[in-house]
């Protein structure tokens, strides 16, 4: 058993070198990083078939006759090229037990080698980035740590044009900016009217926004040109809260449970400048979401949806929120709790990636004076503010090759189960 060992400057070349030596079927043993490249152990597929055990034959009940010129015809033609994983099925899979058992065992080592050497070189070429290329590891980096998912970084990464460091980050602040839908002012959606409902999962803050947003009518309008509606009857005392907001600002409120008293109540409310629906918050993952959905399209007026994404939610719940309610559309987005969040990645990230219109943030709990119009430059900036070196989560540049190339992992796991 000869163990090959080959240096190349990078990974490619290691593995155009060890396909030249010792041909496609080659098996990697290892590979890791040595001074001036990467260094790449191997074996020939030779090699490893002669480490399989012979092949065992079944006894039979009866010697067959034996016909010696036609083995030793056999004898002398060559052995056909098989690949490696086929030679250690064809000498293992004899009909015993432990013999299917060893070929299974050797099959998942190959598996486990290839998995390692994936994501030994998905490392290494994350490792390298900081030396190829350090305006791109600038900002993955800036990225990353601001709680942008790697799926954007990635895209800003490809479309990156060649500068320095300082050019880079610009570009990709500026970038977002661009990509960032924002409501430039709200005159069109104050003036125009409509019915507007508030969607999102439970404790987004849907109730208190519906308040702010009805104040903001008022003042244009005066309270005789808005209505209050609200399909929160599953809570004790859930609409009770709207009802006192509506007497404050001297609107009436109305409750309603189904798709029928939905209609009724528009239908009623016709002469209204503006209706604002308060809707029951629920999980993205509950079945009634999209029931939720459908009600207000069958509503008999068009309703303008609004969703509540709560800035302190992890991205990952923040996207499964757009997918469960943009199954008929939105029309834009709040984003609530901007006062509580550490940071705005993930919510910024989420809005952009789903195209969604950011309307208004939601800074707190005073009526009407915690909510403002969405400002691109202040978002981009308040996304990017210096965070506590102190934070558990933030990233060391050593750890960035780690967590670069782990998310690229089970990106690839993921694709290979969803087919």
């Amino acid at each position: 058993m000869n163990v090959k060992r080959i240096v190349a400057k990078t990974s490619r070349e290691a593995m155009r070198q060890l396909r030249e030596v010792l041909g496609p079927d080659a098996v990697i043993l290892s590979n890791r990083a040595v001074d001036g490249g990467v260094e790449v152990l191997a074996l020939a597929a030779e090699d490893i078939a002669s480490m399989a055990p012979p092949v065992v034959e079944a006894p039979a009940s009866a010697p067959a006759p034996v016909n010696r010129v036609a083995e030793s015809d056999r004898a002398a033609e060559p052995e056909p090229e098989v690949t490696i994983k086929r030679r250690l099925i064809e000498r293992v899979a004899v009909p015993s037990e432990d013999s299917a058992q060893l070929a299974k065992s050797v099959i998942s080592e190959i598996k486990t080698l290839q998995t390692r050497l994936e994501s030994q070189l998905a490392d290494l070429a994350w490792r390298d980035l900081p030396g190829r290329d350090p305006s791109g590891a600038a900002v993955m980096r800036d990225m990353l740590a601001a709680g942008f998912s790697a799926t954007l970084a990635r895209e800003m990464l490809e479309a990156l044009p060649k500068g320095d460091a300082e050019q880079a980050q610009a570009w990709m602040r500026n970038t977002l900016m661009k990509r960032l839908n924002v409501m430039q002012n709200e005159t069109d959606m104050l003036d125009g009217g409509g019915v507007f409902a508030l969607m999102g999962p439970t404790g987004a803050g849907k109730t208190t926004t519906t308040a702010k947003l009805a104040a903001r009518f008022v003042v244009r309008h005066g309270a005789d040109k808005l209505a209050l509606l609200t399909t929160d009857s599953y809570r004790i005392g859930g609409h009770e809260q709207l009802r006192i907001y509506g007497k404050i600002l001297g609107v009436t409120v109305h409750a309603v449970r189904d798709a029928a008293d939905l209609r009724l109540a528009l239908s009623e409310l016709r002469n209204k400048h503006t209706v604002l629906i308060d809707t029951v918050g629920m999980s993205q993952r509950d079945q009634a979401v999209a029931e939720q959905v459908e009600m207000l399209c069958q509503a008999g007026k068009q309703i303008k949806r609004l969703l509540l994404l709560n800035a302190t939610s992890h991205g990952d719940t923040l996207n499964e929120v757009v997918q469960a309610y943009q199954t008929r559309g939105l029309d834009g987005c709040i984003l609530s709790k901007v006062d509580e969040a550490a940071s705005l990645g993930p919510a910024l990230d989420c809005a952009i990636r789903h195209e969604l219109n950011v309307h208004y943030l939601a800074t707190g709990q005073r009526v009407p004076e915690d909510l403002h119009l969405a400002n691109r430059q202040y978002l981009i900036h308040r996304a990017f503010k210096t965070r506590t070196l102190s934070s558990p989560w933030q990233l060391d540049d050593s750890e960035l090759a780690f967590a670069m190339s782990g998310m690229q992992a089970t990106y690839r796991e993921s694709a290979v189960a969803l087919g």
